[in-house]
């Protein structure tokens, strides 16, 4: 397991390595010559095809992040005044708790359930930060897959999605199922 996750990882940030054969990959070490190539992700191709088109309007919007003219990445103004602030405010770079901020976790709460709900007002909702939408997918999910009394139950994952997300899943012991939300025909939200 850890080395089809470490290849995944090495594979997301150098995908030039993996063109090659995954012995060739792992050439010299025997610890890493049984590694298969993980599928190639379709979003990370939009992205190459992006870099190669040359029309001046093109826009990416499969990354999850905002690119400017240049196609380098885009601040957002509301990002640069956050960072502005944590400068004036002096704020420390220490480690967070193992759950994380916590004033962080109660304002992700109001602000998916809204402050004067019930299950906020009646502290009925627990919250952890974690790292990143996918790191955090695998917390949640192995977390489930101990803790929930359901030990069979489904995961529905939306399609279309990022495909680790499925593997996640997997890795967690759970059988996913897709459910629709995109009409692929009408390029538009499925009701």
């Amino acid at each position: 397991m850890l080395s089809k996750v470490l290849r995944r990882s090495v594979q997301h940030y150098n995908p030039a390595l993996f063109q090659q054969p995954a012995r060739a990959f792992a050439a010299g070490n025997s610890l890493w010559t049984k590694l298969d190539a993980a599928p190639p992700d379709p979003i990370l191709g939009l992205n190459d095809a992006f870099k190669k088109d040359t029309h001046p309007k093109k826009v990416l919007l499969g990354m999850g992040a905002y690119r400017d003219n240049d196609g380098k990445p885009l601040i957002l103004d509301c990002v640069k005044k956050a960072e502005e602030k944590i400068l004036a405010d002096n704020m420390d770079h220490e480690y967070a708790g193992i759950n994380g901020i916590p004033s962080y976790n109660q304002k992700c709460v109001e602000l998916a359930y809204g402050a004067d709900h019930d299950v906020v007002k009646s502290n009925r909702v627990v919250a952890c930060q974690s790292l990143s939408g996918t790191g955090s997918l695998r917390v949640a999910l192995d977390f489930t897959k101990e803790w929930f009394h359901n030990k069979n139950a489904t995961v529905y994952t939306p399609d279309p999605t990022w495909p680790t997300h499925r593997g996640i899943a997997t890795r967690a012991g759970f059988e996913w199922k897709n459910y629709r939300y995109y009409d692929r025909a009408k390029k538009g939200f499925d009701l």
